[in-house]
């Protein structure tokens, strides 16, 4: 039930919502991301990222983004942060290091960013 006075079809430029509709686009590359959680499997990933990609059934905009490790491009690709931050974990980035590539700024930038909001 929507809110009174809440737009829920808000468009935030250079935002990508997470929808509905993303949520459906992504679901093969969240589901392999969510894979992630387990050890063994980041390393079958790591072992040949191609066949890992082919087993969950990514299309090729998805696969592309992760052979460049675009992480923006998964988010445009249906990719939800939550799970998205599994796959990034495996490359050693971090939520700021995220934080950073989502708004043009570097790591450090971004963390003084968020230190000044506080």
């Amino acid at each position: 039930m929507d809110q009174p006075g809440f737009d829920y079809h808000i468009d935030i430029p250079g935002t990508t919502i997470f929808d509905g509709k993303q949520a459906m686009k992504g679901y093969a590359l969240n589901k392999m991301c969510y894979s992630f959680n387990r050890a063994e499997n980041r390393e079958e990933f790591k072992a040949d990222e191609e066949a890992y990609m082919e087993k969950y059934g990514l299309n090729e905009e998805q696969k592309e983004a992760i052979r460049k490790r675009d992480v923006l491009g998964l988010i445009d690709a249906g990719g939800n942060i939550y799970y998205l931050a599994k796959f990034a974990g495996i490359f050693k980035l971090s939520v700021q290091d995220v934080g950073g590539l989502q708004t043009g700024r570097t790591t450090e930038e971004f963390k003084e960013f968020l230190a000044s909001q506080a």
